[in-house]
């Protein structure tokens, strides 16, 4: 095998869930000699979807890596989630690989996910081919497909192969280029025979078309097929190749994963047409001491540096880091530098990935991708690097979460247990947030979906033996006042056998502007009150102001002044002046119009132009604010404030109205007054509970 730079292929399979990404990965393997059977999701014994989760809900849910070796090309295989709950990790996985290959169901069209991938391998600018799969189903449609993908992704693609037949009587292609038929029998084995004649009308255009394309993508090329003549099948391909590195076209395939029909012409466009490492070359980052920008090439002589993209967390073996090395070698049983953390890292064993199973590999160098357990400080998204050239690549940042659970352990005395688990999980997912809220002491546990918080809830039960409860957040409100009140005077009186207790206080209270918290004036004049228990006074104040008159929630932008009172040289106390500073600001709370706060978020949705009045009207109905508008692309971008209490299961809802194609974002902009009909409703259950 040709271990050549040249020879290396890194690829992502993306794609909309259920497109039959992981059943091509397991086409590529088998055909490659790398399995010996056709491993099938739906049979739930692919080598790729292993985890018990994705074996049962029959998706992917973690990038899955392995490797096969065609025609000398060794070519590693990034299998990634195409399920929006699971899109950050397939964004952070695409950092490993130089070349993309989009699956379309050919009975589904191209769906959100693939949208959004699609738009991620832009910003990337990766090179791709496109590989419309399940050709043998039922309703599969190629030309409804390829138009389909022209106006979903803005795109004509440059198709490379016709399919022979649909749907049941789907048997083969047309390779546009060699001009031939290509028959599969029901194993997945290739006959070379000649065009059937239905076809031979439709693969004369269609590759009249394809060389007029290609022809345009290079200059001699243009030149000869403008003087009337034919380009050679060689020059074809090298055009082709050209063209799909610069990303000036994007070449189309088609045919059956599960069916093994098409398999072995994709990989030969793989090694034809997506790029080696030394395709990608340079790799741009910056010095994290001087802030300067360093070039990376791939050359196995330079220092050592590479990116992590993704991390695996397991109960025994620890936490497995996962990243691709961009230039230079690496031996096992050494150091690196953490460039991220700042630190030095000692490893042992380089790992292949293979599916679930990991084998020690003796050397990798640029473009290999890599496994090492049991690292101390390495996060997904830190950079190793050799510390006498010191290199810090940007890496994407996680997704923001859109859906919130309180979550608690099922079994008293498992708290430690839970968050030290859910601590692994959160290396391995960096997707997940869990957040502590100080004033409903509530863990929240937040994801992109309530399957994503649902599948880590599994995964917790099975690797680290915890099982949780979860529970809607309750939202933080707070209590204030509207109006000033004064001379509110309480006075705590208790007689019993012995010595008893006694204090009088009068105190002014008003509302100060929102945000400004608690103030406490020491008015006193004369010595009514001795000094000595002002400190009392005040922390029986600030004791009430933890539970509200109306439904128990803490109380803000309150302002008293504590102007006179009454004590008793035996009775009076520190503990009875807190009482009585306590019970006199409940009444004067009382007194003075309580009302209830409620967080405000700032709201931004992105959705298709087609679903904004819709989107407005909802969020009209959510008590929202609109405050603005704008065109992004083929999108529009609401930006609206929204109570807190009316989002909290937005994220299903928008994805109802708009299919899917809807996303958004939120943070935390302040409090406001709640209105004087829903006030009643919080006030109420809040007595329920």
């Amino acid at each position: 095998m040709d271990n050549s730079l040249k020879a290396l292929r890194n690829l992502a399979l993306v794609g909309h869930g259920g497109s039959g990404k992981t059943s091509l990965a397991e086409g590529l393997l088998f055909t490659g000699g790398t399995t010996t059977r056709l491993g099938r999701v739906d049979d739930g014994n692919s080598v790729m979807d292993f985890e018990p989760e994705e074996v049962r809900r029959r998706i992917s849910i973690s990038s899955a890596f392995h490797h096969y070796v065609w025609k000398k090309h060794r070519v590693n295989i990034i299998d990634t989630p195409g399920d929006a709950n699971f899109f950050s990790d397939t964004r952070s996985c695409l950092q490993g690989a130089d070349g993309v290959i989009v699956v379309i169901d050919a009975t589904d069209g191209v769906k959100v996910q693939t949208e959004q991938a699609w738009d991620f391998a832009d910003q990337l600018e990766m090179p791709r081919l496109i590989f419309i799969n399940k050709m043998d189903r039922e309703r599969a449609d190629f030309s409804g497909t390829v138009q389909d993908i022209g106006q979903t992704l803005n795109l004509k693609p440059l198709i490379l192969q016709i399919p022979i037949g649909s749907e049941e009587s789907f048997k083969g292609v047309v390779d546009l280029i060699t001009q031939k038929a290509y028959f599969y029998d029901k194993d997945g084995k290739a006959s070379i025979g000649d065009i059937p004649a239905e076809l031979q009308d439709q693969v004369a255009a269609e590759r009249e078309a394809l060389v007029e394309n290609v022809a345009e993508a290079e200059d001699a090329l243009l030149e000869k097929y403008l003087e009337g003549e034919a380009l050679t099948d060689e020059e074809i391909v090298s055009g082709v190749r050209k063209g799909t590195l610069t990303r000036v076209f994007v070449p189309l395939l088609c045919g059956s994963a599960t069916g093994n029909i098409g398999i072995d012409l994709l990989m030969d466009c793989i090694n034809g047409y997506l790029p080696s490492p030394l395709d990608r070359g340079v790799q741009i980052g910056k010095d994290p001491d001087t802030g300067e920008t360093c070039e990376c090439h791939p050359d196995p002589d330079e220092p050592f540096s590479a990116l992590v993209f993704k991390t695996m967390a397991d109960p025994y073996a620890g936490r497995l880091s996962i990243f691709r090395v961009y230039s230079g070698s690496i031996t096992p049983d050494g150091t690196f530098y953490n460039a991220s953390k700042k630190v030095k890292e000692r490893y042992g064993q380089l790992l292949s990935i293979e599916g679930k199973e990991q084998k020690p590999i003796t050397h990798a160098g640029p473009g290999d991708i890599v496994g090492i357990a049991k690292l101390k400080e390495t996060a997904t998204g830190d950079t190793l690097c050799d510390e006498a050239r010191k290199i810090c690549f940007e890496t994407v940042q996680p997704l923001p979460t859109l859906v919130s659970y309180a979550v608690e352990p099922k079994s008293k005395g498992d708290e430690d247990k839970l968050f030290s688990s859910i601590s692994r999980m959160l290396e391995e997912d960096p997707s997940l947030k869990l957040d502590r809220d100080p004033q409903t002491r509530e863990f929240v546990i937040s994801g992109m979906g309530q399957i994503h918080i649902e599948t880590m809830c599994e995964k917790l039960k099975r690797k680290f033996g915890v099982e949780v409860n979860l529970r809607t957040p309750k939202i933080p409100y707070r209590e204030t006042i509207k109006r000033a009140v004064k001379g509110v005077v309480y006075r705590h009186k208790k007689q019993t056998g012995g010595r008893g207790q006694f204090a009088e206080v009068h105190f002014d209270i008003s509302p100060l502007p929102e945000g400004k918290g608690f103030e406490f004036e020491n008015a006193l004049v004369g010595m009514n009150v001795p000094r000595n228990f002002v400190p009392a006074v005040e922390k029986g104040i600030a004791e009430a102001m933890q539970s509200g008159v109306l439904a128990g929630y803490p109380v803000v932008d309150v302002r008293v002044r504590f102007y006179d009172g009454k004590s008793h040289e035996v009775d009076s106390s520190e503990m009875a002046f807190k009482i009585a500073a306590s019970m006199c600001f409940k009444k004067g709370v009382q007194e003075a119009k309580p009302t209830l706060l409620e967080p405000i978020v700032n709201l931004t949705v992105t959705v298709p132009e087609e679903n904004m009045g819709d989107v407005i009207g909802d969020l009209n109905a959510r008590r929202g604010k609109v405050l603005g508008m704008e065109a992004k692309g083929k999108k529009q971008v609401i930006r609206a404030q929204v109570p807190m209490a009316e989002i909290l299961n937005y994220a299903p809802d928008l994805t109802s109205i708009t299919g899917g194609r809807g996303s958004f974002t939120f943070e935390f902009d302040r409090y406001a007054e709640v209105p004087a009909n829903i006030i009643q409703k919080i006030v109420e259950q809040a007595k329920k509970e």
